[in-house]
């Protein structure tokens, strides 16, 4: 067992349950696992020593809503959007025509790359999904692509998400019938969850229903789309199923708040204990990019639930990979303070992946997942925005940057 000595941190923020930033401080990494946190000037001997020379740490960014398995690009889409013309779901499926004629090797070599450029941004946990096949053979051959890359410690989770949209020329329900029979049969061993865009444009509430029922019976955790376009029932579904996220939520009655809060009784925010109810999860990059309202985080913070924040990246609506930008956006237009942005990209991110336990923030026993700013404080990811400010990145207990 091999120890390493994280020391001369100016400002060491935990996110632990009490919430502490400490100053002059330092960590001890043994294998993949943090081993103590302290000052520096009481840190234990180790077999390596690595000074980072009066710069911010934070625990490493965890992701948990991205579509990494694409090829092809829609930046005329993009430049039309910001043309003026409106954002609809159908563009899903050009990208799925660009992949379904991409060989593995192609797009694990895109899905490597944007892996990489997603570490090089402090992200060290990182959920990715299926759903730019739709059919049961591309889906089966993107969820085994992704497992395997899981094997290799690239990817942590994996979400089937053949419920993306309904492919041009089929049926919804008979296209349902392929996603909760062959398709899903054909991905249970590869991924961990299920996922459906439940929204205009896409899929209803009883075909949501009829998806998630099948996934959660097939031993699946259950995730959503929901509540992006328009009002509508994501939430709902998404409760009334335990999700353990529902993403995008633009749009939110007050009874969708309501619901929300209501699944965190039993969780207790200051101690970090309990049972965890559904994360809302925001996507500033992609409210941008498709010139939506930007998530109501401060809302869903004040009314008690836990927010996360993710990159959402795909090539229709938020082409980034950038963590850092994110966490920017929520302080500077979504009213979150410095400490809650970072919660949520951390310890938000892994309530939505039901990981809180392993990762998100910094804390003996935990994975040790570090972010090193070339910077002196946090701060600076909303004082400096746009600016490249990720200095080094330990994943699992190994330099990756």
């Amino acid at each position: 067992m091999r120890s390493t000595l994280i020391t001369d941190i100016a400002e060491l923020t935990t996110v632990d349950p009490e919430g502490r930033v400490l100053t002059d401080a330092a960590v001890v990494v043994e294998d993949e696992r943090i081993a103590w946190i302290g000052p520096a000037a009481d840190a234990p001997d180790a077999d390596d020593r690595v000074s980072v020379e009066g710069r911010a740490v934070l625990p490493g960014w965890v992701d948990s809503h991205t579509h990494l398995v694409f090829d092809g690009d829609r930046s005329a889409e993009f430049e039309a959007r910001m043309a003026g013309e409106s954002y609809a779901a159908g563009g899903i499926g050009v990208t799925t025509s660009a992949t379904r004629a991409a060989s593995d090797d192609r797009l694990a070599e895109l899905v490597r790359g944007r892996v990489a450029d997603a570490v090089a941004g402090g992200t060290t946990y990182l959920e990715t999904k299926t759903g730019y096949g739709l059919t049961v053979e591309e889906e089966a051959r993107h969820a085994r692509l992704l497992a395997g890359l899981r094997e290799e410690g690239l990817v942590d989770e994996v979400t089937f998400l053949g419920a993306h949209l309904v492919p041009p020329g089929r049926d919804a329900e008979d296209y349902l019938d392929d996603v909760v029979g062959p398709m899903l049969e054909a991905v249970r061993e590869h991924a961990g969850w299920v996922d459906v865009f439940c929204d205009t444009g896409a899929f209803d509430a009883e075909q949501t229903r009829r998806v998630l029922a099948a996934g959660v019976a097939a031993g699946l955790g259950v995730r959503l789309h929901g509540n992006q376009i328009e009002q509508g029932p994501g939430v709902g579904v998404a409760v009334e199923f335990g999700a353990a996220s529902v993403d995008h939520v633009n749009h939110l009655s007050d009874a969708d708040v309501e619901a929300l809060a209501g699944t965190w009784t039993g969780w207790d925010r200051a101690s970090a204990t309990g049972t965890p109810g559904t994360v809302a999860g925001c996507l500033p990059a992609c409210d941008l990019s498709t010139r939506a309202p930007l998530a109501p985080a401060r809302r869903l913070l004040d009314a008690g639930i836990e927010v996360s924040l993710a990159s959402n990246c795909n090539p229709g609506t938020s082409y980034t990979t950038s963590m850092n930008f994110n966490v920017g956006t929520a302080v500077l237009q979504m009213h979150l303070t410095l400490a809650e942005a970072v919660r949520a990209a951390t310890l938000g991110g892994a309530l939505g992946l039901r990981a809180q336990d392993r990762v998100g923030s910094l804390e003996v026993g935990k994975r040790a997942d570090l972010h090193v700013l070339d910077a002196p404080a946090a701060i600076h990811l909303a004082y400096r925005p746009g600016m490249p400010l990720t200095h080094a990145v330990w994943r699992a207990g190994r330099r990756a940057v």
